[in-house]
């Protein structure tokens, strides 16, 4: 029979997502006490194995994930696929943002809603509930920044443009 911590280990691997002492007891049929102990001695042997994975825990509960210094070997072996729809939208919220979900809708169509709540789930979009009204603010995370690495584009000089009569009456 394994040791408790192996079992632990192969349940966050199949699980796939963070999961409390509570339910790591229950998969493994073992008192909490017990899972404690193990989960211990499964995060002591990773902290000295030369591994890529670790087990982290979260606010969620116990994880077993890649390690940090792999997040770019993550973003070239496995992209994130957007649609082209999904795209135009995250970049009229990365150009007009912070925007709320409304006028974003005005300007992207009713389609808009499923990309944001895709965009939101990837972690590329923020969404806050507007305090006056029903709307949402949306702005892109971090994420979208590390991700699309903006800060890493060649700086350009801001482009001049002269305004023209019409957008001085308005």
């Amino acid at each position: 029979m394994p040791r408790l911590a192996t079992t632990l280990e192969a349940i966050l691997y199949l699980k796939a997502q963070p999961l409390t002492i509570s339910q790591l007891a229950e998969y493994a049929g073992r008192e909490r006490s017990e899972v404690e102990e193990a989960l211990l001695e499964l995060i002591d042997d990773y902290s000295h194995r030369d591994s890529a994975l670790e087990v982290v825990d979260t606010p969620a509960g116990y994880c077993l994930q890649l390690r940090d210094c792999f997040q770019e070997l993550v973003k070239t072996l496995i992209p994130v696929e957007l649609g082209l729809g999904a795209l135009r939208t995250l970049a009229a919220i990365a150009l007009k943002g912070p925007i709320s979900q409304t006028d974003l809708v005005e300007l992207r169509g009713s389609g808009a809603y499923q990309h944001v709540q895709e965009l939101v789930e990837l972690g590329f979009v923020r969404r806050r509930k507007q305090t006056d009204g029903r709307s949402y603010w949306l702005q892109v995370t971090n994420k979208f920044h590390q991700y699309f690495q903006l800060d890493n584009l060649p700086k350009q000089q801001e482009l001049q443009f002269p305004i023209t009569s019409e957008e001085n009456d308005s």
